[in-house]
Protein backbone atom coordinates (compact mmCIF):
# COMPACT_ATOMS: atom_id res chain seq x y z
CA UNK A 1 0.00 0.00 0.00
CA UNK A 2 1.50 3.30 -1.27
CA UNK A 3 0.72 6.32 0.33
CA UNK A 4 2.34 9.88 1.76
CA UNK A 5 3.20 8.45 4.90
CA UNK A 6 5.32 4.81 2.96
CA UNK A 7 6.71 7.86 0.72
CA UNK A 8 7.85 10.59 3.38
CA UNK A 9 9.69 8.04 5.57
CA UNK A 10 10.44 5.14 3.08
CA UNK A 11 8.67 2.10 5.05
CA UNK A 12 6.50 -0.39 3.18
CA UNK A 13 3.13 -0.28 5.43
CA UNK A 14 1.58 2.85 6.70
CA UNK A 15 1.82 1.59 10.48
CA UNK A 16 3.63 3.53 12.82
CA UNK A 17 4.84 2.18 16.41
CA UNK A 18 3.91 4.68 19.16
CA UNK A 19 6.68 6.32 21.36
CA UNK A 20 5.55 4.52 24.95
CA UNK A 21 7.21 4.80 28.53
CA UNK A 22 9.44 1.56 28.92
CA UNK A 23 7.83 -0.24 25.99
CA UNK A 24 9.40 1.56 22.92
CA UNK A 25 12.71 -0.67 23.33
CA UNK A 26 15.32 -1.65 20.56
CA UNK A 27 13.28 -5.23 20.07
CA UNK A 28 10.20 -3.98 19.51
CA UNK A 29 10.88 -0.57 17.17
CA UNK A 30 13.58 -3.50 15.46
CA UNK A 31 10.54 -5.94 14.80
CA UNK A 32 7.92 -3.25 13.55
CA UNK A 33 10.49 -1.88 11.20
CA UNK A 34 11.47 -5.61 9.97
CA UNK A 35 7.87 -6.17 9.44
CA UNK A 36 7.51 -3.27 7.19
CA UNK A 37 6.52 -0.34 9.39
CA UNK A 38 8.56 2.19 11.37
CA UNK A 39 9.28 1.37 15.12
CA UNK A 40 9.76 3.61 17.26
CA UNK A 41 12.17 3.80 19.98
CA UNK A 42 11.49 5.78 23.36
CA UNK A 43 13.98 8.52 23.75
CA UNK A 44 12.86 9.46 27.75
CA UNK A 45 12.89 5.75 28.78
CA UNK A 46 17.11 5.70 28.35
CA UNK A 47 17.94 8.03 31.31
CA UNK A 48 20.85 9.80 29.59
CA UNK A 49 21.49 10.37 26.09
CA UNK A 50 24.95 8.41 26.42
CA UNK A 51 22.02 5.16 27.19
CA UNK A 52 19.63 6.22 24.18
CA UNK A 53 23.13 6.04 21.90
CA UNK A 54 23.81 3.10 23.08
CA UNK A 55 19.92 1.51 22.16
CA UNK A 56 19.67 3.39 18.73
CA UNK A 57 23.04 0.91 18.39
CA UNK A 58 21.09 -1.71 19.82
CA UNK A 59 18.44 -1.32 16.90
CA UNK A 60 20.61 -0.35 13.98
CA UNK A 61 22.07 -3.73 14.88
CA UNK A 62 18.28 -5.48 14.73
CA UNK A 63 17.05 -4.36 11.74
CA UNK A 64 18.09 -2.18 8.59
CA UNK A 65 15.10 -0.86 7.85
CA UNK A 66 13.79 2.47 9.12
CA UNK A 67 13.19 3.52 12.37
CA UNK A 68 13.10 6.35 14.57
CA UNK A 69 13.27 7.82 18.06
CA UNK A 70 10.20 9.62 19.76
CA UNK A 71 11.19 12.22 21.86
CA UNK A 72 8.94 13.93 24.25
CA UNK A 73 9.25 17.65 25.43
CA UNK A 74 8.09 17.89 28.61
CA UNK A 75 7.84 21.11 31.23
CA UNK A 76 9.81 20.03 33.78
CA UNK A 77 11.50 22.43 36.63
CA UNK A 78 14.70 20.14 36.45
CA UNK A 79 14.18 19.30 32.15
CA UNK A 80 15.96 16.15 31.12
CA UNK A 81 19.58 16.69 28.76
CA UNK A 82 17.66 17.73 25.44
CA UNK A 83 20.39 18.95 23.48
CA UNK A 84 22.05 15.78 24.53
CA UNK A 85 19.43 13.02 23.50
CA UNK A 86 19.01 15.32 19.91
CA UNK A 87 22.67 15.18 19.53
CA UNK A 88 22.56 11.73 19.83
CA UNK A 89 19.59 10.79 17.57
CA UNK A 90 21.98 13.01 15.06
CA UNK A 91 25.35 11.50 15.94
CA UNK A 92 23.17 7.86 15.60
CA UNK A 93 21.88 8.47 12.16
CA UNK A 94 17.93 8.38 13.18
CA UNK A 95 16.32 9.98 10.37
CA UNK A 96 13.07 10.00 11.49
CA UNK A 97 11.96 11.56 14.92
CA UNK A 98 8.40 11.85 16.77
CA UNK A 99 8.33 14.87 18.93
CA UNK A 100 5.89 15.27 21.40
CA UNK A 101 4.85 17.56 24.59
CA UNK A 102 5.48 21.19 24.25
CA UNK A 103 6.47 22.95 20.68
CA UNK A 104 9.28 21.20 19.16
CA UNK A 105 10.48 24.92 17.37
CA UNK A 106 13.64 25.50 18.98
CA UNK A 107 14.98 21.85 17.59
CA UNK A 108 13.69 21.76 14.57
CA UNK A 109 16.88 23.65 13.45
CA UNK A 110 19.14 21.01 14.56
CA UNK A 111 16.99 18.38 13.25
CA UNK A 112 16.10 19.73 9.94
CA UNK A 113 19.79 20.50 9.23
CA UNK A 114 20.41 16.81 9.95
CA UNK A 115 18.63 16.02 7.67
CA UNK A 116 16.07 13.91 9.84
CA UNK A 117 11.89 13.96 9.12
CA UNK A 118 10.05 15.21 12.16
CA UNK A 119 6.50 14.00 13.01
CA UNK A 120 4.88 15.95 15.75
CA UNK A 121 2.15 14.40 17.96
CA UNK A 122 -1.27 16.45 18.66
CA UNK A 123 -4.31 16.46 20.01
CA UNK A 124 -5.56 19.46 18.57
CA UNK A 125 -6.19 20.94 14.81
CA UNK A 126 -4.91 23.79 16.10
CA UNK A 127 -1.85 22.71 17.77
CA UNK A 128 -1.12 20.60 14.17
CA UNK A 129 -1.42 23.76 12.03
CA UNK A 130 1.59 25.30 14.41
CA UNK A 131 3.31 22.28 14.01
CA UNK A 132 3.02 22.53 9.94
CA UNK A 133 4.07 25.78 10.49
CA UNK A 134 7.09 25.56 11.97
CA UNK A 135 8.33 22.70 9.86
CA UNK A 136 6.94 19.55 10.52
CA UNK A 137 7.20 16.91 7.95
CA UNK A 138 4.11 15.24 9.01
CA UNK A 139 1.56 14.84 12.44
CA UNK A 140 0.37 12.32 14.34
CA UNK A 141 -3.60 13.02 15.04
CA UNK A 142 -4.51 11.71 18.69
CA UNK A 143 -8.14 11.79 19.32
CA UNK A 144 -9.72 11.41 22.46
CA UNK A 145 -9.86 7.63 22.56
CA UNK A 146 -6.05 7.42 22.85
CA UNK A 147 -3.80 6.03 25.62
CA UNK A 148 -1.91 8.35 26.94
CA UNK A 149 -2.50 11.96 27.56
CA UNK A 150 -5.45 12.84 24.93
CA UNK A 151 -5.08 16.85 25.82
CA UNK A 152 -8.21 18.63 27.10
CA UNK A 153 -10.41 19.06 24.22
CA UNK A 154 -12.00 15.75 24.28
CA UNK A 155 -12.49 15.44 20.76
CA UNK A 156 -12.86 11.68 18.97
CA UNK A 157 -11.48 10.35 15.99
CA UNK A 158 -14.33 10.64 13.91
CA UNK A 159 -14.60 13.99 13.94
CA UNK A 160 -10.50 15.04 14.53
CA UNK A 161 -9.65 13.48 11.25
CA UNK A 162 -11.66 15.05 9.10
CA UNK A 163 -10.97 18.39 10.40
CA UNK A 164 -7.20 17.89 10.16
CA UNK A 165 -7.90 16.67 6.45
CA UNK A 166 -9.60 19.83 5.99
CA UNK A 167 -6.98 21.84 7.65
CA UNK A 168 -3.64 20.51 6.93
CA UNK A 169 -1.52 20.36 3.55
CA UNK A 170 1.17 17.92 5.14
CA UNK A 171 -0.16 14.33 5.67
CA UNK A 172 -0.90 12.81 9.22
CA UNK A 173 -1.62 9.62 10.74
CA UNK A 174 -4.43 8.57 12.69
CA UNK A 175 -3.57 7.69 16.09
CA UNK A 176 -5.81 6.44 19.27
CA UNK A 177 -8.33 3.47 18.83
CA UNK A 178 -6.12 1.83 16.33
CA UNK A 179 -5.93 -1.79 16.16
CA UNK A 180 -6.84 -3.65 12.55
CA UNK A 181 -7.49 -3.45 9.41
CA UNK A 182 -10.69 -2.26 9.86
CA UNK A 183 -9.07 0.65 11.64
CA UNK A 184 -6.46 1.63 8.87
CA UNK A 185 -9.23 1.28 6.21
CA UNK A 186 -11.27 4.23 7.99
CA UNK A 187 -8.12 6.43 9.29
CA UNK A 188 -7.62 6.66 5.35
CA UNK A 189 -11.33 7.21 4.45
CA UNK A 190 -11.53 10.14 7.02
CA UNK A 191 -8.68 11.49 5.43
CA UNK A 192 -5.26 10.08 7.15
CA UNK A 193 -2.12 8.36 5.59
CA UNK A 194 -1.44 5.57 7.88
CA UNK A 195 -1.90 5.41 11.47
CA UNK A 196 0.10 4.76 14.76
CA UNK A 197 -0.45 2.25 17.28
CA UNK A 198 0.56 2.28 20.99
CA UNK A 199 -2.14 0.05 23.10
CA UNK A 200 -1.90 -2.35 20.28
CA UNK A 201 2.07 -3.13 20.40
CA UNK A 202 2.09 -3.71 23.85
CA UNK A 203 0.08 -7.15 23.53
CA UNK A 204 2.55 -8.33 20.84
CA UNK A 205 5.24 -11.17 21.56
CA UNK A 206 8.35 -8.41 20.69
CA UNK A 207 7.25 -5.89 23.26
CA UNK A 208 9.79 -6.00 25.64
CA UNK A 209 6.95 -5.91 28.86
CA UNK A 210 5.71 -8.58 31.55
CA UNK A 211 3.53 -11.09 30.20
CA UNK A 212 0.82 -9.75 32.94
CA UNK A 213 0.62 -6.17 31.05
CA UNK A 214 -0.25 -8.16 28.04
CA UNK A 215 -2.75 -10.26 29.40
CA UNK A 216 -4.64 -7.26 31.36
CA UNK A 217 -4.43 -5.50 27.92
CA UNK A 218 -6.46 -9.22 26.45
CA UNK A 219 -8.50 -9.19 29.34
CA UNK A 220 -9.49 -5.72 28.79
CA UNK A 221 -12.28 -4.37 27.54
CA UNK A 222 -13.45 -0.94 25.75
CA UNK A 223 -14.89 0.60 29.33
CA UNK A 224 -11.85 -0.34 31.44
CA UNK A 225 -9.68 3.08 30.92
CA UNK A 226 -10.28 5.77 33.72
CA UNK A 227 -9.16 9.86 32.61
CA UNK A 228 -6.69 10.87 35.61
CA UNK A 229 -5.37 14.04 36.06
CA UNK A 230 -8.15 16.02 34.65
CA UNK A 231 -8.16 18.59 37.57
CA UNK A 232 -4.48 19.26 36.99
CA UNK A 233 -4.85 19.78 32.93
CA UNK A 234 -2.71 16.85 32.57
CA UNK A 235 -5.34 14.02 31.51
CA UNK A 236 -4.09 11.07 31.27
CA UNK A 237 -5.67 7.72 30.03
CA UNK A 238 -5.05 4.79 32.16
CA UNK A 239 -5.77 0.94 32.46
CA UNK A 240 -8.19 0.71 36.06
CA UNK A 241 -6.80 -0.92 38.94
CA UNK A 242 -6.55 -0.63 42.75
CA UNK A 243 -4.30 2.35 42.45
CA UNK A 244 -6.07 4.47 39.73
CA UNK A 245 -9.50 4.04 41.72
CA UNK A 246 -7.63 5.29 44.84
CA UNK A 247 -6.29 7.91 42.67
CA UNK A 248 -9.69 8.77 41.68
CA UNK A 249 -10.97 9.16 44.94
CA UNK A 250 -8.37 11.66 45.72
CA UNK A 251 -9.45 13.99 42.73
CA UNK A 252 -13.24 13.56 43.99
CA UNK A 253 -12.22 14.35 47.87
CA UNK A 254 -9.93 17.17 47.36
CA UNK A 255 -11.19 18.90 43.78
CA UNK A 256 -9.57 21.58 42.77
CA UNK A 257 -7.24 21.85 45.71
CA UNK A 258 -5.34 19.15 44.47
CA UNK A 259 -1.60 19.06 43.86
CA UNK A 260 0.46 16.43 41.65
CA UNK A 261 2.00 15.96 45.04
CA UNK A 262 -1.14 14.63 46.27
CA UNK A 263 -1.03 12.12 43.75
CA UNK A 264 2.77 10.76 43.75
CA UNK A 265 1.68 7.40 45.46
CA UNK A 266 0.09 6.52 42.52
CA UNK A 267 2.10 7.80 39.43
CA UNK A 268 5.73 8.70 40.46
CA UNK A 269 8.24 6.30 39.19
CA UNK A 270 5.54 2.96 38.37
CA UNK A 271 6.47 2.27 35.37
CA UNK A 272 9.25 -0.08 35.75
CA UNK A 273 7.72 -1.87 38.24
CA UNK A 274 4.39 -2.42 35.84
CA UNK A 275 6.34 -3.01 32.80
CA UNK A 276 9.51 -5.16 33.88
CA UNK A 277 7.78 -6.68 37.04
CA UNK A 278 4.18 -7.16 36.23
CA UNK A 279 2.92 -5.51 39.49
CA UNK A 280 -0.13 -4.46 38.05
CA UNK A 281 -1.48 -2.65 40.93
CA UNK A 282 1.29 -1.25 41.47
CA UNK A 283 -0.31 2.66 39.73
CA UNK A 284 -1.56 4.67 36.67
CA UNK A 285 -0.24 3.13 33.36
CA UNK A 286 -1.25 4.73 29.76
CA UNK A 287 -3.45 2.41 27.87
CA UNK A 288 -5.96 2.86 24.82
CA UNK A 289 -10.09 2.46 24.86
CA UNK A 290 -8.63 0.03 22.20
CA UNK A 291 -7.80 -2.70 24.29
CA UNK A 292 -11.74 -3.82 24.05
CA UNK A 293 -10.56 -4.82 20.48
CA UNK A 294 -7.74 -6.82 21.46
CA UNK A 295 -7.98 -10.49 21.98
CA UNK A 296 -4.36 -11.79 21.58
CA UNK A 297 -0.76 -11.74 21.60
CA UNK A 298 0.73 -12.37 18.40
CA UNK A 299 3.94 -11.59 16.98
CA UNK A 300 4.52 -8.20 15.25
CA UNK A 301 5.18 -9.66 11.87
CA UNK A 302 1.71 -11.56 12.37
CA UNK A 303 -0.17 -8.32 13.78
CA UNK A 304 1.03 -6.35 10.94
CA UNK A 305 0.06 -8.59 8.12
CA UNK A 306 -3.03 -9.52 9.47
CA UNK A 307 -3.76 -5.66 9.09
CA UNK A 308 -2.67 -5.34 5.78
CA UNK A 309 -4.68 -8.12 4.68
CA UNK A 310 -7.92 -7.30 6.36
CA UNK A 311 -7.48 -3.78 4.80
CA UNK A 312 -6.93 -4.98 1.15
CA UNK A 313 -9.77 -7.07 1.73
CA UNK A 314 -11.79 -4.65 2.66
CA UNK A 315 -11.19 -2.17 0.20
CA UNK A 316 -11.81 -4.50 -2.76
CA UNK A 317 -13.75 -7.10 -1.96
CA UNK A 318 -16.58 -5.50 0.75
CA UNK A 319 -16.37 -1.88 -0.07
CA UNK A 320 -16.05 -2.12 -3.52
CA UNK A 321 -18.94 -4.59 -3.83
CA UNK A 322 -21.32 -1.86 -2.56
CA UNK A 323 -20.30 0.03 -5.35
CA UNK A 324 -23.18 0.16 -8.15
CA UNK A 325 -21.90 -0.08 -11.66
CA UNK A 326 -22.38 3.34 -13.45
Amino acid sequence: MKTRITELFGIQHPIIQGGMHHVGLAELAAAVSNAGGLGLITGLTQRTPELLAREIARCRAMTDKPFGVNLTFLPSVNPPDYPGYVQAIIDGGVKIVETAGNNPQKWMPALKNAGIKVIHKCTSVRHALKAEAIGCDAISVDGFECGGHPGEDDVPNFILLPRAAQALKIPFVASGGMADGRSLVAALALGAEGINMGTRFIATQEAPVHDNVKQAIVAASELDTRLVMRPLRNTERVLTNVAVERLLAKERELGAAITFEDILPEVAGVYPRIMQQGDMQAGAWSCGMVAGLIDDVPTVEQLITRIMDQAQALISARLASMLHPA
